[in-house]
């Protein structure tokens, strides 16, 4: 059975579409960039509904509704604090969202700034209750671990320190250039 498409909704006037958006920030933060987006499905076609949202993103600055800083610090500090994740899982989150790269630099630099990323990995390895690669096909799980904390967002200098922790045998030349990594992320 096929899907209906949506009904094509009328376009909402400026009160209207500006109730919608703090409906949506009620619900959920989010940044200029989604909210745009999702004000754009809502709102009318061309110039004006670009203006009337113009004014509508303005006029939730003003009230305080809508912060991207704000977005930021509180995304960062909640990964970290409950996700575990690493400092560059946060940065491609953001990235994501539509933060700028500027305001992700800072934001980044302030909630990670004097976290130890070794003590953080170590907490997502508990968090996530990874077992220390053992038995006959230890080296597969090592590489499993691995990948798993290098997705979580942690440097390959890291990963290695947490593994060897563990008195795990790994193969350090698939990472030992951490730079190579944080290109790869720009």
């Amino acid at each position: 059975m096929a899907f209906a498409r949506a009904k094509k909704r009328e376009p909402l006037n400026e009160a209207a579409l500006f109730d919608y958006a703090v409906g949506a920030l009620a619900r959920k933060m989010r940044t200029v960039y989604d909210l745009k987006k999702l004000m754009k499905a809502r709102a009318e076609e061309g110039a004006a509904g670009e203006a009337a949202m113009d004014r509508i993103i303005a006029r939730l600055k003003e009230l305080k509704y809508l912060s991207d800083t704000r977005f930021a610090s509180d995304y960062a500090r909640l990964r970290k604090e409950n996700e575990k994740f690493g400092k560059r899982r946060v940065q491609q989150g953001l990235t994501q969202k539509g933060v700028q790269k500027e305001l992700i630099a800072s934001t980044l630099e302030k909630e990670y700034g004097d976290t130890d990323e070794v003590v953080l990995a170590r907490e997502y390895v508990a968090r996530k209750r990874m077992k220390k690669p053992e038995g006959v096909d230890a080296k597969k799980q090592a590489v499993r671990v691995m990948g798993r904390l290098q997705r979580a967002g942690f440097s390959a200098g890291t990963v290695f320190k947490v593994l060897r922790e563990w008195d795990v045998e790994v193969d350090e030349s698939v990472g030992e250039d951490d730079d190579a990594f944080a290109a790869a992320d720009e």
